[in-house]
């Protein structure tokens, strides 16, 4: 069912989005949205370096190209994650702090956020199934009790991909809160 694939791929776009968050310990996809000028061409950060995490406390970025360094740095800085970088040439050192009570606070109200996104977006895909559901039945393909019955097959499935979602949201402020 194409329906539950469409779903099942806006959960996944929220837990991406998830790992994007910033918990007490360091972690390589928090730099996934992280975007560099790199030759004026817009670069993902991942396709420019190699990012790995040598401790639990520091993000550690290699550049294949030491070039580019600066801009790495320079988009790190300018970005919404409030990290601060080391370089030594060779490599650009992130230190991740850990998080204060009110911080950790602000990033579960994130989190919640980007879930209420991620809800919205399910509610739309069972919208549109909604929809060319009743256009069937309206056009004499499906009868009435059929229509009914997809429809709650339908809402049945949304409901399942948004407790999988509640389920994601209270591991990641769980995540978040741990100090």
């Amino acid at each position: 069912m194409d329906l539950e694939v469409s779903m099942r791929k806006s959960l996944e776009a929220t837990q991406r989005t998830f790992n994007t968050i910033r918990t007490g310990r360091a972690n390589p996809s928090l730099l996934d949205k992280i975007i560099v000028e790199y030759y004026g061409a817009e670069t993902p950060l991942k396709a420019l370096a190699t990012i790995t995490t040598p401790d639990s406390q520091t993000i550690q970025i290699q550049p294949f190209d030491s070039g580019s360094m600066a801009t790495i740095e320079k988009a790190i800085a300018t970005s919404d994650l409030g990290l601060t970088t080391n370089n030594d040439g060779k490599v650009v050192r992130i230190n991740i702090p850990a998080l204060t009570e009110e911080r950790r606070k602000d990033l579960c109200k994130l989190a919640s956020k980007y879930a209420e996104e991620g809800k919205v977006g399910l509610r739309n895909i069972r919208r549109d199934a909604i929809d060319q559901i009743k256009k069937q039945e309206k056009d004499g393909d499906l009868s009435e009790d059929l229509s009914h019955d997809q429809q709650e097959k339908v809402q049945k499935l949304t409901d399942k991909f948004i407790a999988e979602l509640e389920k994601l949201l209270a591991t990641k402020e769980s995540e978040i809160l741990k100090v």
